[in-house]
């Protein structure tokens, strides 16, 4: 039985991110807080966009 990629790249993925969390949690708030600004700036990006096309494209 072959194992998918996919899965160890998920375990190792999880893994590191336990690691951080637990030798560094200071780091790894810091790293949530932004990954969530990331996000919060991705939603607002295309809040904008579909604004501008519903507006009808206009400059």
């Amino acid at each position: 039985m072959a194992v998918n990629s996919k899965k160890i790249a998920v375990y190792v993925l999880v893994v590191f991110v336990l690691y951080v969390i637990i030798t560094d949690p200071d780091k790894a708030g810091d790293y949530v807080t932004i990954g969530f600004e990331g996000v919060s700036n991705a939603a607002q990006a295309v809040g904008d966009f579909m604004t501008w096309v519903a507006d009808g494209a206009k400059n």
